[in-house]
């Protein structure tokens, strides 16, 4: 058995070479998009530390020339499940064999996002997600920054007095986000599952305790349930009717669809998920059913005025380094505008996670997240899959020598 001090060891030897960079960096830049909707042509940026400190025309020398390339912000995943994992046998493992190991899984899926040019991700579940958080923020795993529910509020049976409890726990234990589950997984119908008075107790504390709220809703009901109760965003959605769009749009909820990366994975890889748990043939035909309703409710969201889409792939285990295949479907298939989809990838996301002036946005005073595309994506967006440069908070990771 692996000892987990040994493996935070070998990736924080992994990570050395990565540091930032004491004197400034300059950047030459073709075509940079910057997050929010703008175009730049022939400009350097400016990186000290972990932060951009200019966004200028300066014809300086650089020290990275990147006019080969698109540069943009460093793509936000708002929701994924960073320790799923296949196991030894190739198939779907629920619960790694010991610590060490899942540790193991969880930096390989962190280093498979970064290297796809995701520097920022929103884990929805994993117990081991603080330590690991904590640690590729000290620089010892190469990987995006974290964000974290730790656990998720699924009980049907607690009081709303045992739940609002519950929220108490989780701000205690240091929980970035809540992750609730008002409906049934798709594999089981997306059924409502929380009452109205549940999801009241677990968004009104969250919201008085200051977290943000993330819901897992297939249906109009569990949908309208959540946002009545001022829970502050909603994954899925694959039965949402025009109503609950608006009704989205209206409050400020964000939308997190996941429509082209997580069931289409999940068919892609049957063979190691069949037979585990809610993993039947019923549910696999349940996914192929879902898959074109879920482009047909996109293409209504993506057309609802004002409703705010964000970037999320549920990504789980055979996904990571593929989340950008999101924003290819949801473009491609969905119907989404290039820009939009970049926008939501980068600084819509930032703004969900309440990091609006921290990341998403290529900008001084901003982290030095960024990435170079071997393409530009607002015309051939599948540009997104084809990332060349990587550099988190200063760091370059992915380089083109």
């Amino acid at each position: 058995m692996l000892n987990l001090r040994f493996v935070l060891l070998f990736c924080f030897i992994a990570a050395a070479p990565f540091a930032a960079q004491d004197r400034p960096v300059t950047i030459r830049v073709g075509t940079l998009l910057d997050g929010k909707g703008g175009v730049q042509r022939n400009v350097n940026i400016v990186v000290q530390g972990s932060k951009i400190q200019a966004v200028t025309p300066n014809a300086s020398k650089p020290t990275y020339d990147l006019r080969a390339l698109t540069v943009m912000p460093g793509m936000i995943d708002t929701h994924v499940h960073i320790n799923w994992h296949f196991g030894k046998d190739g198939h779907y493992e629920p619960r790694a064999q010991s610590l060490a190991e899942e540790t193991l899984y969880t930096i390989e899926n962190l280093y498979l996002d970064l290297m796809a040019g995701f520097t920022t991700v929103q884990s929805v579940g994993a117990s081991t997600d603080v330590a690991i958080r904590d640690a590729v923020a000290r620089g010892i795993i190469a990987g995006p920054r974290v964000l974290t529910s730790i656990r998720q509020v699924t009980d049907t049976s607690a009081t709303p007095e045992q739940l609002r409890e519950t929220i108490r726990g989780l701000k205690k234990d240091g929980a970035d986000v809540v992750k609730i589950f008002a409906s049934g997984s798709i594999r089981e119908g997306g059924k409502q599952t929380l009452t109205a008075q549940q999801l009241a107790a677990i968004c009104g504390e969250a919201n008085a305790l200051g977290m943000r709220t993330m819901v897992h809703a297939h249906g109009a009901d569990s949908i309208k349930a959540s946002i009545v109760a001022g829970c502050g965003q909603i994954e899925h959605g694959i039965f949402a009717d025009d109503e609950v769009l608006k009704l989205m749009a209206d409050r400020g909820v964000y939308f997190d669809p996941n429509v082209g990366l997580v069931l289409q994975n999940y068919i892609r890889n049957k063979p190691k998920y069949l037979g585990i748990g809610t993993y039947t043939e019923e549910g696999f035909a349940y996914m192929e059913t879902a898959v074109p309703i879920n482009f047909a409710m996109f293409r209504k969201a993506a057309a609802t005025p004002g409703l705010k889409i964000v970037l999320g792939t549920d990504a789980v285990a055979g996904a990571h380094g593929h989340n950008a295949d999101e924003l290819v479907a949801r473009v491609k298939e969905g119907g989404q505008k290039p820009m939009d989809a970049i926008i939501s990838a980068t600084s819509l996301s930032a703004k969900s996670l309440r990091l609006a002036s921290v990341i998403g946005t290529l900008a001084p005073g901003f982290e030095a997240d960024l990435i170079g595309l071997d393409g530009d994506p607002t015309t051939d967006i599948t540009a997104v899959t084809r990332v060349a440069f990587v550099m988190k908070a200063g760091r370059i990771y992915k380089n083109l020598k």
